[in-house]
């Protein structure tokens, strides 16, 4: 099974591991904290992951920020919660309280799949691997 690593959290704390792009099986995108050449032009350009505020500072996650919750963590959050049901403040929220790799290990428990064992998408309402309905 293709789990969750800490470096698969994304500076907003989302899990990219969830992501349709990680889970694609052409060009698969490797994160928000890897390369950018598999990556869309808008993950490429996202203003959370390029904060000119965190990276000077050189803070790890959002949380870290004095300016936490920024209206664009807000605006992504908004999103997030309502379609694909995740929600970055939260996640980050848990980060901060037990740790990245406390996080991780619940993020792998939270994301398996009950029919088959594999890792769901947050992006799609059915299994990539099985195609159960989980949502």
């Amino acid at each position: 099974m293709n789990k969750t690593h800490s470096t698969l959290i994304a500076p907003c704390g989302l899990n990219c591991r969830l992501c349709r792009a990680y889970i694609r099986e052409r060009k698969p995108c490797p994160g928000c904290r890897g390369d950018d050449s598999n990556k869309a032009k808008g993950c490429v350009e996202c203003r959370i992951k390029n904060c000119g505020v965190a990276l000077s500072r050189g803070l790890r996650y959002c949380f870290d920020c004095s300016e936490f919750p920024c209206e664009l963590l807000k605006r992504l959050e908004k999103r997030y919660s309502k379609k694909y049901n995740t929600s970055p403040i939260e996640n980050l929220m848990r980060i901060k309280k037990s740790g990245v790799r406390k996080f991780v290990s619940g993020e792998n428990d939270k994301w398996i799949c009950a029919e088959c064992g594999g890792m769901l998408c947050m992006h799609k309402a059915q299994c990539p691997k099985c195609g159960y309905a989980w949502r």
